[in-house]
Parts: structure tokens; sequence; C-alpha cells
């Protein structure tokens, strides 16, 4: 009987050192705040109100969002799972209630084929990689509406996806065609369209767009926890991990939905291995699928390509997510990077998101190509906008991350009986001014604040609570105020944003004599119509938060970003040089 006690003590001492390893490992991870408790102001706020508004426009009501496979370009349940995904996620971060996705989510079941998902039945062993990414589409954007409403019939319709859709492809992802010589690498417009049937797969223009339906399936595991799906899913990942992705020219939109998913089955699984792979990818998208605004060509190494909203939110959401897998503070720039010149420069007066093209052969100098690409950008723009509200804020066991400056409030909430809520006012980026108001707080001596120290881009950093100024020491990126915080509590966080010149990101495609200028984060052009040259950055002058003159010259530049402005526009009106010679 002695012997069986002593047994078990230890077994309870190993379980539960076990069980406290694993709790401290979970306390120490980054976690968003809830939308609920946060309250997004300033330009951001008016971004998401304003894709709101169009996205309740007639072209996305009930009678109209549903398509036949030929309005759709072949791409079931795509236009469908979009505007499910962005009027969730506008709603969420804006806190206003969507004035008809409950009537849109009540029309799906009788918008499905018999097999319970969208688009035609397929003869057995006949696989479209349209049809699985459309209705990967559908499974994200109900995903994202089942963890907001709890709505539990819209999880049958995520199981009959997955059941009748996903799962009888069994065996097929593992043969899915990667070699280039299967592929016409010069073709593809705007919106993809299958081109050819190799063995089973009938194939995309828009090069690896099954993986986007890897994506929705690896969102819908969280809450269809089925092994049949996660042996799909293992070998959906595989063949993604085996593409020679340059020599393929992949579609970078799906390349870096791929990338997200697999950062979220590392999260979900424990496959740390999986988070080392997409950072690799993330290189390689750097070095031959990023424009030098931080956009993207459509496919890798395709210069001619336009931008595509949908792949710029895709990184900036795989930036994010590289960030809160490794704490590497190298992913913290591209997050600002990436919202101010690209995701902005995207979003136009109507709220919507179109795409950009550089001049060829004046490579150099960015144009309008699309309007607005109504069919999947202003969509995935909602999507964008929302992510970059979630990403402002992070909590773990003990800190408040301030990763974004926006103008709202925050509430964080580490246990029942330790808070705070937190007011912002910034002049960020257009200067460096960040006020920081403690609303209420309780037990919050243990809270450290941890604000983002933009360290690429300024100096003369300093550092105020209350009006006493404290020193600013960085530690991966981020600046520690630890403080017994009580309501009322003030931070003051100001700073320059440095003039600086950045290399241009694609070392093949241009010259080392290039430069882009910054001031910030924000990315400078030149609106003129002949090439202007710039001797040295000590020629710029900042004549106001968004005019910069060349001294001696009669350049001025100015921010690629703008705030929905009607004169971004398609035609010989608008265009700006954003590469220079020094």
């Amino acid at each position: 009987m002695m012997k069986k006690n002593c047994l078990l003590s230890v077994f309870i001492v190993f379980a539960f050192g076990t069980f406290a390893q694993k709790s401290d490992a979970e306390s120490d991870k980054l976690k968003t705040v809830s939308y609920a408790e946060l309250e997004t102001g300033g330009e951001l706020r008016t971004r998401i109100l304003k894709n709101f508004d169009r996205l309740e426009e007639t072209k996305y009501q009930p009678a109209n969002v549903f398509l036949t496979d030929k309005q759709s370009g072949n791409w079931p349940g795509d236009t469908e799972g979009r505007t499910i995904l962005a009027l969730v996620l506008d709603a969420r971060s804006s806190h206003r209630e969507p004035k008809y996705l409950k009537e849109i989510i009540d029309l799906i079941p009788q918008k499905l084929n018999s097999k319970g998902y969208m688009g035609q039945i397929f003869p057995a062993g006949t696989m479209d990689e349209q049809q699985l990414s459309g209705n990967g589409w559908m499974l994200r954007g109900l995903c994202e509406y089942y963890a907001w409403k709890k709505d539990e019939k819209v999880l049958k319709i995520v199981k009959s996806i997955i059941k009748n859709l996903f799962i009888p492809g069994k065996g097929y992802y593992k043969i899915y065609p990667i070699d280039p010589k299967d592929r016409n690498l010069k073709i593809g417009e705007a919106m993809g369209t299958i081109d050819r049937k190799v063995g089973n797969w009938m194939l995309s223009t828009d090069i690896g767009c099954l993986f986007i339906g890897m994506d929705g399936a690896i969102q819908a595991l969280q809450y269809i926890p089925d092994k049949e799906l996660k042996v799909v899913i293992d070998e959906m990942v595989l063949r993604f991990l085996q593409i020679d992705l340059v020599a393929i020219k992949a579609q970078t939109h799906a390349t870096l939905t791929a990338l997200r998913g697999l950062l979220r089955y590392a999260e979900m699984t424990g496959k740390k291995e999986l988070v080392g792979e997409a950072s690799k990818r993330w290189e390689l998208y750097k070095s031959f699928g990023m424009t030098e605004n931080y956009a993207n060509y459509n496919w890798f190494t395709r210069y001619e390509a336009s931008t595509e909203p949908c792949a710029i939110v895709d990184a900036y959401m795989v930036a994010a997510q590289l960030w809160i897998s490794t704490r590497d503070p190298q992913y913290l720039p591209y997050l600002d990077l990436i919202y101010y010149n690209a995701i902005c420069h995207g979003q136009r007066e109507n709220g919507g998101f179109g795409c950009d093209k550089f001049l060829s052969p004046n490579i150099n100098t960015i144009i309008v190509s699309i309007p607005e690409a109504h069919w999947c950008c202003t969509m995935r723009g909602g999507e964008g906008l929302s992510k970059v509200a979630e990403y402002s804020y992070f909590t773990n066991q003990n800190s408040l991350y301030v990763v974004h400056f926006v103008d709202g409030k925050v509430k964080a909430s580490f246990s029942k009986d330790v808070f705070m809520t937190m007011v912002q006012k910034t002049q960020y980026p257009f200067s460096g001014a960040v006020n920081l108001t403690i609303a209420e707080a309780k037990n919050a001596k243990t809270i450290a604040i941890r604000l983002n120290a933009l360290t690429q881009w300024t100096e003369n950093s300093k550092t105020f609570i209350n009006g006493v100024e404290v020193p600013v020491v960085i530690q991966n990126g981020f600046i520690t105020l630890t403080h017994d915080w009580k309501p009322n509590d003030e931070i003051k966080y100001v700073f320059e944003n440095k003039i600086h010149l950045e290399k241009p990101l694609n070392k093949v495609h241009y010259s080392d004599q290039l430069n882009k200028v910054l001031c910030g984060p924000l990315l400078l052009g030149y609106p003129g119509k002949e090439t202007a040259q710039i001797g040295s950055v000590s020629q710029i002058k900042q004549i106001s938060p968004t005019r910069f003159g060349v001294k001696n010259t009669n350049v001025e530049l100015s921010p690629l970003y703008h705030l929905m402005s009607k004169e971004v526009v398609k035609g010989d009106g608008y265009k700006k040089q954003i590469l220079f010679k020094f």
C-alpha cells in the first residue's frame, strides 16, 4: 500500500509539474486582444467604415452576391466566401452590425449542390483547384462567422464542404502538378482561369491556388477536429513544401495564403518546423515577389504583372504571424511598410481596393492598373484593415504590447482581478508623438507596457510617465515601461521620423544605384512627368507632414500613402516615381 501511495505521489508531482510547465508556456504566448475589447479610431477606422459601406452596396447584397459558375469565372464560393469574411471582420472591428450578412448566411443552403458544397459535381478523380480555392474562402468566412456568432448551423455547412469536397481528394493532393513544364508560365489575367488539365487536375492560371483551399481547410480543422481532414491537410502541406515557387512562377497570393495556413497549422499542431519553412518562403517572396512599395507582383518574377491587394493583405498577415511565432523584431517593420505604402495605396475613393502596376520599361514609376478589383480585393481589403486593428495590441502573461500606433481604446485583461484600459492618441506616422492614458486599472503593478520602438526609422526617442522622463531601453524591438499603473496615468512617447534611403528589395531586377526615399515608414514619390534625380539625402527637407522639397531643384516629394484620395485613378492623371538615382 505504501509503495502504491509513493507511486501515486510521484505521478501527481510529475503530472502537475508537466501541467505547470505547459501553463507557463501557454501564458507566455502572444494573444490578440478580442475585438470586443478594442475600439479603433483615426484613419484606420475611417478606412474600415468606408470599406464596410462599399460591401453593403448592391453588388454585395443577398440577391446579387451568389454567382453562377459562369458569372464567377468558375470560382464557386469565392465571391460569397470573401464577402462573408469581410463583413464579419468589418463588423467586429467597427462594432457595427452588418445589414445583410444574416440573410446571406441563411441563403447558403439553397446555393449548395446536392453534395453540400459550392459549384458543380465532377466525376470521381477529377480535381478542380479553383473549386477547392473558392470553397476554401467559404470555409474561412463561415469559420469566422461561427467564431463571432456561435451559430451551429454554419458548422454543418463547414462539415459538408470538408466531407464531400476536400476529403475525397485524399491521394490526389500528393500528385498535384508542380513541374514547371506542366504550366504555361506567361499567361494569366487579373482573374485566373482554368488553363488545362494535367492528370487528375484542372489547373488554373493562378498557379498554386489549390493552397488557398488548404488554408480554409486548416481553419476548419480548428472547429471540426476530423482525423481524415488532418490526413488530407498533411498531404497538401507536404506537396506545397515540395514546390519550387520561383521556377513554377507561383501566384504570390496563393503562396502567401498557404504561408498563413502553415503558420496557423504550426500553432495548432506544435510543428514548429513549419514556422521555419514559412520564414524561408517569406524571404523568397521579398526577393522575387514583393514590389518596391511593399505590395506584390501577381506571380513570382513576372515583373510586368499588376499588384493584388489580396496578396498584400496576406503579406501583412504573414509578417505579423511570423513575429507572433518567433518574436523576432526583423518582421515588425514590414507591418508598417506594407500597411502604409501598399494596403493604404490600394484602397480607392469608394472604400474598395484596386490594383497598381509599374510602368515598363520605366519600372521605377507606379500607376493604377485596375481602379477596383471588386470581385476579390475589395473583400480581402476588409480583412486586411480589420487585421491591422486586431494586430495593434497583444498580451501575454504580464505584458501589453503596443505594436501599431493608432487612435483608439483597448482593454487588456490578464485575469479577473488584473486588467487595464488604455486610450491612445497619436500623430504617427506623420510625426512622432504617441500619447497613452490609463482610463482604468486594477492590480496593474505587474503589467509591463511594451511600445514598438520603430528602430529602423526613428531617432531621438524619449518616453515620459506622468511628465517624468524615463530611460529608453529597447529589447527585441520594444521599449518596456513598468509602473504601478493607476487611472489617469499618462505615457508620452516622442521621437523623430528619419528621412532615410532603402536599397531595392529585388536585387536581380534593380540596380544598386537606385534608392527609395522614406520618412519614417512612409515611402516618398515624385509625381512629375520627367525622371527626377537627387544628389544626396541631405538635400531632402521636410516642408510639412506630407511635403518634402529637394534643395536647388523644383522636385517635390510626397508620400505614396493617401486616405482614399480621388486623385488616385487610372489614366495619365496619376503616377509616382519611387526609385531614384543618387
